[in-house]
């Protein structure tokens, strides 16, 4: 009797499930960007393509599809990524600070990302715990097995690629805390400022921490300042852009701090619209205007209430602030958030600044 294999079912039911997908796409919520998607796979189907070409194009769909499963269900409660070196021992003080902080941070709402691997990576997990973790970890042919935090956790997932895997440290990560580490923690502390630098990524808080006493991010700062501030390879504004501290109280309170009023932010059309927790007075709105008005392109910050573009959305009933921004200056824009956030405030005791 021959055997049937799930794979061998998949493939002979795929032509039906793919008709009935395409006969369902005007009445799908997302038909649209779903049609753009199966049209992308049939352009490239009609060309000439490389076999090596297929089996990445396939195997990063696969990292993003159990990516988006993964995260879906906590996609209301905001996240921070933690990046340091796999290297630290579980002896070290360093690590123990790592483990305190995501222990803080959780306490306060967040969940926490890590790589899943050791040292700084195996210290938030810990201090996070596996309720409030999750771990992105890479598949290596040395290297690394997930660590015993978060190792067999459903909210563990391993990527083939390293740009997909980098991908979700940042679309799900409200916040990135820096701890020492190698080139891969400095190439994860350059690529979130270029992210930022450039509206990217954010805005949202990057925090670098140095154990007590310690010069790592000092250090690391004084290159920036001499070697690129000085220089002119970079805006004076762009220091803006991340705080260091050897403080982990200052640190979780630079993250909590930055969602007090903030609440998010995007694109519609060339507005940018930012959403707030709660309306600020005209007077605060005025005394915006007299202090950025160098971050627009035309007109002024005008209070406003969900354009027509946002209606239906999860965040409608935020009160807003819209303007044009020059989509240059994100190192003054993070000035201007964290002005707002300064402002006086009502925010209900049953909202959290935690929760998107």
């Amino acid at each position: 009797m021959a055997v049937s294999h799930p794979q061998n079912n998949l493939e002979s039911a795929f032509p039906e499930e793919l008709a009935e997908l395409i006969k369902q796409l005007p009445t799908l919520k997302y038909g649209k960007l779903i049609q753009r998607a199966l049209a992308v796979l049939v352009r490239i189907a009609g060309e000439e393509v490389d076999r090596l070409d297929w089996k990445i194009l396939t195997a990063a769909l696969e990292d993003l599809e159990q990516g988006f499963q993964i995260f879906y269900p906590y996609r209301h409660i905001r996240k921070i990524t933690i990046f340091g070196s796999a290297r630290i021992s579980a002896n070290s003080s360093e690590y123990r600070l790592a483990v305190d902080f995501a222990r803080r941070i959780t306490q306060l709402g967040f969940m926490v990302l890590t790589g899943a691997g050791g040292g700084i990576m195996q210290a938030g997990n810990e201090g996070a715990g596996r309720e409030h973790s999750f771990g992105l970890n890479i598949r290596l042919p040395f290297e690394q097995e997930a660590n015993p935090f978060i190792a067999n956790d459903s909210k563990l997932i391993n990527f083939k690629y390293f740009f997909t895997r980098k991908l979700f440290f940042l679309r799900e990560s409200d916040a990135v805390a820096l701890f020492p580490g190698g080139f891969g923690t400095q190439d994860e502390a350059f690529e979130t400022l270029t992210l930022c630098q450039t509206g990217k990524y954010g805005p949202a808080p990057l925090v670098l921490i140095d154990e007590p006493g310690g010069d790592y991010w000092l250090s690391w700062n004084q290159h920036v300042q001499k070697n690129l501030l000085e220089r002119g390879l970079i805006s004076p504004e762009d220091i803006n852009l991340y705080t260091i501290t050897d403080n982990l109280s200052i640190a979780c309170d630079t993250i909590r701090n930055f969602y007090q009023v903030y609440h998010s932010s995007r694109y519609v059309g060339k507005q940018f619209v930012m959403r707030l927790n709660c309306e600020l007075s005209d007077a605060q709105v005025e005394q915006l205007n007299e202090g950025y008005s160098d971050i627009l392109a035309e007109g002024r910050i005008e209070k406003s209430s969900a354009l027509p573009q946002e209606i239906g959305s999860e965040t409608e009933h935020l009160p807003r602030l819209v303007f044009h921004f020059n989509q240059r200056s994100f190192g003054r824009l993070y000035q201007l958030i964290n002005q707002i956030n300064r402002m006086s405030y009502l925010v209900s005791e049953a909202e959290h600044p935690e929760r998107k």
